[in-house]
């Protein structure tokens, strides 16, 4: 494998261990929602395969047969395809956009006897103008305070060397792998903070705030104002300053507030 393919299967496997199962005595149900995340978060994306087996239930904290349980039920539902033999492995097969659409238009899901939490990704007609605040809200709450704990850290070599991956790999993306690759610049800027609870709150964040932004156009002058923001976040974080990363992080999380609150918040 390149250095860039080990360097890649590094970052994903950091970011399941940080969304393993929270252990609430729903390991099964919890397993689903923490596959279904990595699917819409990009983090494996479609034609990708999951980790083996073992170690992907070593990094999730969970059993083999509650992982092959959980497995089998996103097969039936068609985001993950199981191939046997040489070059098999767990096959992610829905993309982001498919994902963001949801069932709804098929009535497809996890199957109705499976003991699921079902994550409703298909709203409907669209937010209301509370929906598309409250999650603003707790994305601004999350992701500022996430941007000044990671500047405040005494960050290594190798975590630089990460952040400056995830920023270039970002920066490089075209429009169809935009959305993946912005997930994972936000969630290796969690990952820089050393707490596991800060990361899921990222996951949270970043899946609600995807639920919004695969409804609205992809607008380019944007995306290049956004590769803008994200250089100074990253500045701000590899200087130590707290105070620079909140304003950065500020800004960048209110423009993009601005064009949800334009596209999903209908007038009462």
């Amino acid at each position: 494998m390149s250095a860039e393919g080990v360097s890649a299967l590094q970052a994903q496997m950091t970011a399941l261990r940080a969304i393993a199962p929270a252990r609430s005595g729903n390991v099964f149900e919890e397993t689903i929602e923490c596959l279904l995340q990595i699917i819409r978060l990009g983090i494996i994306p479609p034609g990708q395969r999951f980790p083996p087996e073992r170690e992907l239930a070593d990094q999730l904290g969970i059993s083999r047969a509650t992982l092959r349980e959980a497995i089998s039920e996103l097969q039936s539902a068609g985001w993950v395809n199981v191939r046997r033999g040489r070059g098999g492995g767990t096959f992610v097969t829905k993309s982001r956009a498919e994902a963001a659409a949801g069932d709804a238009g098929s009535g497809s899901g996890v199957s109705a006897g499976a003991r699921t939490k079902r994550i409703d990704d298909s709203p409907g007609s669209g937010f209301s103008p509370e929906e598309v605040d409250d999650t603003l809200m707790w994305r601004k709450v999350i992701e500022i305070g996430i941007a000044e704990v990671a500047a405040a850290q005494d960050l290594t070599a190798a975590q630089r060397g990460q952040l400056a991956s995830a920023l270039d790999a970002s920066r490089a993306s075209d429009m169809a792998s935009y959305r993946r690759l912005d997930s994972q610049l936000h969630l290796t800027w969690a990952q820089m903070t050393g707490s596991p609870s800060l990361v899921r709150s990222m996951v949270e964040s970043r899946t609600r705030a995807n639920k919004l932004l695969e409804r609205i156009p992809m607008i380019e002058p944007n995306l290049v104002h956004s590769h803008e923001q994200h250089r100074h976040i990253h500045e701000a974080i590899l200087a130590g300053d707290s105070e620079a990363a909140r304003s950065a992080m500020a800004e960048h999380l209110d423009g993009t507030a601005a064009l949800l609150r334009g596209f999903l918040a209908a007038p009462q």
